[in-house]
């Protein structure tokens, strides 16, 4: 029996046709909270498979998946049709939901860059093949350009020094972080 028919009443998604937003298609804020998942579980091949994977971009980077995509290739949607007749089309762009959680989890989950409190976090969940990346951080008026390596032992170091934390301060100037990981 078909779910809009059900005697069931699960709540509003019942109202979905099969296919559309949580009933079947791909709903954006489920697959960026799978992505923190896999990251959290250092499962960091699969994050950014995942992110890809939802990424507008990949939706509609060429004439053939923009004619399906059908909505701006530069704004992620809220979620991705599944039904047959629907299959692919982006629907609810500019969802600042979707857009703010995709965001963070690039930032925070996948590159692994937190501020908590006057200090910065970083504690990676890239693909190993990813051996490098450089993140360029603004604080106010001073600029934290950070360089990530994979290396044998973790090691933090600013400005040339050995440091167990990254403390930011609004001195106006620019500093050079290096974050060695595992």
């Amino acid at each position: 029996e078909l779910q809009e028919k059900s005697i069931l009443e699960p709540g509003y998604i019942k109202s979905y046709v099969p296919g559309v937003r949580e009933n079947g298609g791909q709903y954006t804020h489920s697959a960026i909270w799978a992505i923190i998942a896999f990251a959290t579980l250092n499962l960091n091949q699969k994050a950014i498979e995942f992110y890809k994977m939802i990424n507008p971009i990949n939706h509609s980077d060429n004439n053939e998946k923009a004619l399906v995509y059908k909505v701006e290739p530069y704004v992620i949607a809220a979620d991705v049709y599944g039904a047959s007749n629907l299959l692919g089309r982006g629907g609810w762009t500019w969802y600042t939901g979707s857009a703010g959680w995709f965001y963070k989890v690039g930032i925070e989950d996948i590159l692994g860059l937190n501020k908590k409190g006057e200090t910065l976090e970083i504690n990676p969940h890239v693909p190993k093949s990813w051996t490098t990346y450089e993140i360029t951080y603004k604080y106010m008026d001073t600029i934290y350009n950070i360089k990530v390596m994979k290396e044998e032992k973790n090691i933090i170091m600013v400005d040339g020094k050995e440091t167990k934390i990254i403390n930011l301060v609004n001195d106006k100037k620019s500093h050079e972080v290096i974050v060695k990981w595992r």
